[in-house]
């Protein structure tokens, strides 16, 4: 993975809170620290509390190159790229796994930004991801299937940070991104298969 740039500050906290920061200007909208540390207590008095299972569950449909992803608080319509056989109108697993990772640095590196107390004005993730679709469709054997690059692109805008604090950020939102530290530590997968005789 790569991280391109880091420029001059950060951004807009979530949706939620845009009216709040907006109203506060250069202030840190959300008192992070106060809002984790029940649950940080919580979690070093019983370790076994912090333990979580995330899923996800993909369900067929009446065709082939689609298939729905429920992930237990909504239900996502997704689909083959295009340029496998898809229809090209709804997002593709590696659409869902980019928008992850994004979701994921966008997030951390606000909730980073408002524990160290730096003002923002923007924070924006941009994810890209390159591969090669001869891989997926068995086409070459000395092509990989899946992604050979991920490109992660942060504009953020903190007019008011010191560039101590920038370092102090990208630091932190590249070492607390649960989904970029997975992708560059995979974990081990087991792959269990059901049904058969």
């Amino acid at each position: 993975m790569q991280m391109e740039r880091l420029q001059d500050g950060l951004g807009d906290s979530c949706p939620g809170q845009r009216k709040i920061a907006k109203t506060m200007k250069n202030e840190v909208a959300m008192d992070l620290r106060s809002l984790q540390k029940p649950l940080k207590e919580q979690y070093r008095n019983d370790p076994n509390a912090s333990q979580i299972t995330i899923r996800a569950k993909g369900g067929q449909t009446d065709v082939p190159v689609a298939c729905s992803v429920d992930i237990g608080r909504a239900i996502y319509h997704a689909e083959a790229h295009k340029g496998v056989g898809g229809g090209g109108t709804g997002a593709c697993s590696g659409d869902l796994l980019l928008g992850a990772l994004a979701a994921c640095a966008q997030i951390t590196c606000q909730m980073v930004a408002a524990a160290m107390g730096i003002p923002t004005e923007r924070i924006e993730v941009t994810v890209e991801g390159d591969l090669d679709l001869r891989g997926t469709l068995g086409i070459s054997k000395d092509v990989p299937v899946g992604f050979e690059s991920i490109h992660l692109h942060f504009d953020v805008a903190a007019p008011m940070a010191t560039p101590e604090q920038l370092r102090g950020l990208r630091e932190k939102t590249e070492q607390y991104c649960v989904v970029m530290q997975t992708l560059m530590r995979p974990p081990s997968l087991h792959a269990e298969w059901v049904g058969q005789d």
